[in-house]
């Protein structure tokens, strides 16, 4: 491992885009503590005290800035949102279907409709937490100086700016850096609180009546391992069809019909799904907070929305049995969704057939289609179903033994699934810049061999 760490330093390309990589996080760590224009900074810990189930998944995405209302108070949840409206319409409209066939300057214009949506999205949400910070008091006095249609500006412009500036820096990280610059923020602002929730359980585990037990602490670490290796078996497992390919030609000799495979991963997707399906539960609650000032509102309209929003967020916390049916659904159907974008098994079947390379028992064309098809939904099926459960059954169980919340969000399923699959995909782009150099990789043994064709 600590050979394989010090090759990626070797390489100088490699080693200004780790660099690059984290200075951009550590960069982000540092503006989730610029609070708004015009809230009061020693009230801010009083006027946001409580909240936990989703709310506290929502802050745990914003890596704590959503509690510290910081600029980056919506994190990157606006572009996730909009990536979710801008794919699924791409099923049903046929002009985004026409640009995702374009290649790369149909998914230029793609992203630039979502960047659209992302501003949009954000405007609108933080002008509703506006009116949720100037209805947020404590004991101690109100959090926002001086209430009005200037500070509700001054929200919207400070929000709305802090979410373009993640966007940007997350395509930077994406285009100069290494791994999925989206999925990396959400990663390191999970880890980043893993030391408070760390000194939380801690500081439980001393009271006199503790809430939070060794046999807790037990628990949830056996829920990690068992997650951790629920993971680690999804992103690796394949299922290969064999494939035989046409005679190739060496000089005039014909070699003899080559075997290989097709490798199919039962999770095409990877974390998509769990963020995707994250992000839509989480807008309830996240609507809920926007929503306060309706709370006890003299309008019946009003006190209709906000009561009827509230019944479904409550619904909705973790353990719940609506919150857990709903959390499973929707992973299952963002793994299809996410596989049959990117995955076609028509155009698998016409490379196949273009480089002379068949599948033995099935004949070129629809025959080779409707196979891949049939295997790939059931590799599906089980995948996703795997992954839901492995996304649930830690809530389930923190819930059941009554573990606190503020330590179950981030140990959670959902959590551990983003940290470990990030970090699996992370390594596996760096590998494959080691392995382009010929130097060993993080799970590769024995020595470097010599650069041949180089």
């Amino acid at each position: 491992m600590i050979d394989a760490i010090a090759n990626i330093f070797r390489i100088p390309d490699l080693r200004k885009r780790v660099i690059f990589t984290f200075g951009v996080l550590a960069l982000l760590q540092i503006g989730k503590y610029l609070p708004i224009p015009g809230i009061d900074p020693t009230q801010i810990k009083f006027g946001t005290q409580g909240g936990g189930g989703l709310f506290s998944l929502v802050d745990l995405f914003a890596g704590g800035a959503f509690r510290q209302c910081s600029i980056f108070a919506l994190g990157i949840m606006p572009y996730i949102s909009a990536s979710i409206i801008l794919q699924l319409l791409t099923v049903s409209s046929p002009y985004l279907e026409e640009l995702s066939k374009k290649g790369e300057e149909g998914r230029k214009k793609i992203n630039q409709y979502t960047r659209y949506l992302t501003v949009a999205i954000t405007a609108l949400q933080a002008f509703m937490l506006s009116f949720s910070f100037e209805n947020s008091e404590s004991m101690w006095g109100q959090m926002v100086y001086e209430p009005g249609w200037t500070f509700k500006i001054l929200t919207v412009f400070s929000i709305t700016a802090g979410t373009i500036i993640i966007m940007w820096l997350g395509e930077l990280i994406t285009e100069r850096g290494i791994g999925n610059g989206i999925s990396l923020i959400i990663f390191f602002n999970i880890v980043a609180r893993v030391p408070s929730v760390a000194g939380k359980a801690f500081k439980l585990l001393q009271m006199e009546e503790p809430s939070f037990t060794p046999l807790d602490g037990l628990a949830v670490a056996v829920m990690c391992v068992v997650v951790v290796a629920g993971v680690c078996l999804i992103q690796y497992g394949q299922r290969r069809v064999p494939i035989k390919r046409g005679r190739v030609q060496r000089g005039k000799m014909y070699g003899a019909q080559a075997n290989s495979y097709l490798p199919l991963k039962i999770n095409t997707a990877g974390v998509i799904p769990v963020i995707f399906a994250a992000a839509i539960m989480m807008l309830p609650a996240t609507f809920l907070q926007f929503l306060t000032p309706l709370q006890g509102s003299e309008n019946a309209i009003a006190a209709f929305i906000y009561n009827s929003l509230d019944y479904l967020a409550n619904m909705l916390m973790t353990g719940k049995p609506l919150y857990t049916v709903l959390y499973v659904a929707l992973i299952i159907f963002f793994c299809y969704f996410y596989t049959a974008i990117t995955f076609n098994p028509k155009d698998v079947a016409e490379n196949l057939q273009k480089y002379g390379s068949t599948i033995p028992g099935y004949s070129h064309g629809k025959k080779t289609e409707q196979y891949l098809s049939r295997i790939l939904n059931r590799i599906t099926l089980a995948g996703s179903v795997f992954l839901a459960a492995v996304a649930v059954l830690p809530d389930l169980v923190g819930v059941w033994m009554k573990i606190d919340p503020g330590i179950t969000s981030i140990m959670s399923g959902t959590s551990i699934i983003i940290i470990v699959g990030v970090a699996l995909d992370t390594v596996n782009q760096v590998e494959n810049h080691l392995r382009v150099r010929n130097y060993d990789g993080f799970r590769k043994r024995g020595k470097v061999k010599g650069r041949s064709g180089m």
